[in-house]
């Protein structure tokens, strides 16, 4: 095993694991299992768990030596892969459940449907998960499938907007049906289109896979994703702080008539009108929690704090009345993948925004994986490292496909399990596969889930707003890397400045096409124009692209030159040309003017 333990301020390995183990006949893999069950070196070994629980308490003495490191193919204990696997699930599961939940509301699926979809998400993103961790190489040819990392997959938060956007299009061209009085009625037909869409729209980044990573950073440079995923942050954010103050359904507009007066309803358990101080409270507490785990929490539980504050949230939840158990008692005990099934379609107007998800998701994995390699003490550079990206993207986009035909939206690889890796210092592939267990278990038990859909919609929000928050930072975080110079400055201002009007305005272009004719191929054509227009991040990925490859890069020297020279016409305009450093008119100085204190020297 290799173990680095360090009792200075940093943390640097001593050398870089080994990324691949000797090769075991089946003899020796049957006496390794066995040694691993039946010794207390294999099953507990003699890791110091008391590290993980450790609160961050004031004037408790901590412990300087830290945690050995475990990397990608060192033996660790069973009990520890198994305790550090569940951490990485539950790490997970706030970002996967909340599409599934967001997306059923949008296509106004009963709590039933919405209850299949969560759980199916945990098993596909357990499934998938291990596709990645295991990295199969493509017979007689260079290419892998996988990363042979902890590279964790989860329903992708990129597919909300557009997913929403599409199914509300759908409402309004009459693809899905409403009610008399306009409520919209469940609609299967439109999420079985965007997940035909989605999954036809998989080839693009399957396709791109092929292509050197230093061609695809090329082609989508920061300046182009970095707005991008800021732009999806703060499109979400929308929806959750809606959800914060009560729900983002019909109760929304407060209406004074109606079976919708209340939030959820007027019949749901302690109903209030949106936006009524308690619902903000329950969001509170949620939010609060987060922010107490990160200043006071052991390591365990600052990995978990999205997790622990929407248990908090549901403890208060629970004890004041908001909790519905009518779904819970009526939930089958067990559920699997196509227990539903949704008539699989093509909706035209989604393929482009789709095909920007897929570009994104594609950029998000090559950063994400970068990330994975550098926190398990990996080669981030060559032949190995090109060949895990190039393994990782194809495994994103066949996960893409797979997700769709398995009846869940898009999958993206996770970022927040990097953390986690850091954080325990633990990078074995033991730990991801017990993950993927765990997410399985969790998605066959479907009460877990029907639990998950019962939680009142201010608790979600109050973990949705943070968690969609962090989209936007990361987003932020990749602008950051740009120069800013007066091209990039350029660009990104005429990418963002549609992206953010299309998410303040969101019906800004819904007026300009008036076609009402029976070709349904050009209304399928305008509708997609409006579709891209009117999704913020999908205009901001167009733009930031076609600037990119028009715009030529500009002489560093240049630039520095044509800043220097606009130094003295500044000085000009806030008048101190021409005035010597001392004068009195000029900006007085504590101790006199420099001039007279060189003289003194």
């Amino acid at each position: 095993m290799s173990v680095t333990i360090d009792d200075g301020p940093h943390d640097l390995p001593d050398q870089i694991v080994p990324e691949s183990a000797p090769k075991r006949s089946f003899g020796e893999h049957l006496r390794h299992i066995g040694r691993a069950f039946t010794t207390k070196q294999g099953l507990v070994g003699d890791y110091d768990y008391a590290f993980l629980f450790k609160p961050n308490v004031p004037f408790m003495k901590k412990s300087k030596r830290r945690a050995p490191f475990f990397g990608l193919q060192d033996s660790m204990p069973v009990v520890l892969a198994l305790l550090l696997g569940f951490q990485h699930a539950l790490a997970m599961l706030a970002g996967i459940i909340t599409p599934p939940i967001i997306i059923a509301g949008a296509a106004g699926f009963d709590a039933e449907i919405t209850q299949y979809l969560v759980s199916t998400s945990l098993v596909v993103c357990g499934i998938l998960s291990a596709v990645q961790i295991t990295r199969f190489h493509i017979y007689k040819t260079p290419y892998y499938i996988g990363t042979g990392l902890i590279s964790v997959v989860g329903t992708s938060f990129a597919i909300i907007p557009v997913a929403t956007k599409g199914l509300s299009q759908m409402y309004k061209n009459g693809m899905c049906p409403s009610a008399a009085d306009g409520t919209p009625l469940p609609c299967p037909e439109g999420y079985g289109a965007l997940l035909g869409t989605a999954s036809l729209c998989a080839l693009l980044e399957i396709g791109l896979s092929f292509m050197t990573p230093s061609l695809l950073k090329k082609l989508f440079p920061p300046i182009v994703t970095g707005p991008t995923v800021t732009l999806i942050g703060v499109s979400l954010i929308q929806t959750a702080l809606q959800g914060w103050a009560g729900g983002s359904g019909s109760c929304l507009g407060r209406p004074e008539t109606g079976d919708y007066m209340l939030c959820p309803s007027n019949t749901a358990p302690h109903a209030l009108p949106w936006g009524s101080a308690e619902f903000i409270g329950l969001g509170f507490s949620v939010f609060v929690t987060i922010i107490l785990c990160e200043k006071f929490g052991a390591p365990i539980m600052k990995s978990l704090s999205v997790v622990l504050g929407l248990l908090v949230g549901c403890i208060i939840a629970g004890a004041t009345g908001y909790f519905d158990k009518s779904s819970i008692d009526a939930a089958p005990a067990a559920s699997f993948i196509w227990v539903h099934t949704f008539k699989l379609s093509v909706y035209g107007p989604l393929i482009l925004p789709i095909l920007a998800v897929y570009l994104i998701l594609m950029m998000e994995a090559i950063g994400d994986i970068s990330a994975t390699c550098d926190v398990s003490r990996l080669q981030v550079e060559g032949k190995l490292f090109d060949s895990r990206i190039q393994g990782g993207i194809l495994a994103d986009g066949l996960n893409g496909m797979l997700a769709g035909l398995c009846t869940i939206t898009p999958m993206s690889t996770f970022a927040q399990n990097n953390g986690v890796i850091a954080l325990t210092r633990c990078a074995n592939r033991k730990a991801g596969y017990a993950a993927c267990f765990f997410l399985i278990v969790m998605g066959v038990f479907s009460k877990f889930a029907a639990a998950l859909t019962a939680i009142p919609a201010s608790v979600l929000g109050g973990m949705t707003t943070f968690l969609f928050a962090s989209v936007a930072v990361s987003g932020m975080r990749i602008i950051s890397t740009v120069p800013f110079t007066r091209r990039t400055r350029f660009i990104l201002t005429a990418a963002m400045s549609l992206g953010f009007g299309a998410i303040l305005v969101p019906d800004w272009f819904s007026y300009v096409f008036t076609y009402t004719g029976d070709n349904k191929a050009k209304a399928g054509f305008f509708d997609a124009i409006v579709l891209v227009l009117e999704t913020g991040f999908a205009v901001t990925a167009f733009i930031a692209v076609i600037l990119n490859l028009m715009l030529a890069e500009e002489d560093e020297e240049e630039e520095t030159e044509s800043l220097a020279g606009d130094l003295p016409e500044r000085e000009e305009e806030n008048g101190y040309a021409g005035k010597s450093v001392g004068s009195q008119s000029g900006p007085s100085m504590p101790g006199g003017s420099i001039a007279a204190e060189e003289s003194k020297l």
